[in-house]
């Protein structure tokens, strides 16, 4: 089959390796992909010692640990990024309260509160990072369903026993990762919000 697995006939096999009507091991392929962990614990619990089941994760141990490793990394980068963004943000608003600070004047004249301006940047903020991140979710979980279905992404044979890359999407990191998202936008959105919230009206009308 690759370079670490064989299939021959089963007698064959006994006769070459002296075992007689016996054998070392069964494999048990199940629907479920994912449950394989839990079935091997149970298996174990019910036959006990000296047998033993291993699943698809635990013989691909190596494997699931570098992933596992990639994952927290890819986390770590990812909210790095994400702070590099909310630094456009607040970038982005400050050149607005600058670009628009004879309008935040007049509405301040007009009868608008500090807070209520500081309500519209808040805002404008949040529905920036909104969308932003509404687009990277939607992209992410297209391109994982793309790589659950096509398997596009192939492991070496002679390595693993797997000869794809096993994909499963929960609903944590569809969570959390978008609500860390949000939540840095917010924080990213006071202080341009407060500059324009404080700004004295008189100065951008002084020469109207």
């Amino acid at each position: 089959y690759d370079s670490s697995l064989a299939f021959i006939n089963i007698r064959q096999a006994q006769k070459f390796f002296n075992y007689g009507d016996s054998v070392t091991g069964i494999e048990v392929k199940i629907e479920d992909l994912y449950n394989a962990g839990k079935l091997s614990d149970d298996i174990d619990l019910m036959l006990g010692p000296p047998y033993y089941a291993r699943d698809w994760m635990k013989m691909n141990r190596n494997l699931f640990s570098a992933l596992k490793l990639e994952k927290i990394v890819m986390f770590i980068i990812l909210t790095l990024i994400i702070i590099v963004a909310s630094f456009n943000i607040i970038s982005n608003l400050i050149m607005i309260v600058i670009e628009k600070a004879r309008e935040i004047a007049i509405i301040r004249t007009m009868g608008a509160t500090s807070k209520g301006i500081m309500s519209i940047f808040i805002i404008h903020g949040l529905i920036i990072g909104i969308v932003g991140t509404f687009i990277g979710v939607t992209g992410g979980y297209i391109l994982c369903q793309l790589l659950k279905t096509y398997k596009f992404i192939n492991l070496p044979g002679d390595v693993y026993y797997l000869s794809y890359l096993p994909v499963r999407m929960n609903l944590f990191d569809f969570t959390v990762v978008p609500l860390a998202a949000i939540i840095i936008t917010l924080i990213a959105t006071i202080y341009p919000s407060w500059q324009a919230a404080k700004l004295d009206p008189v100065e951008p009308l002084r020469y109207e």
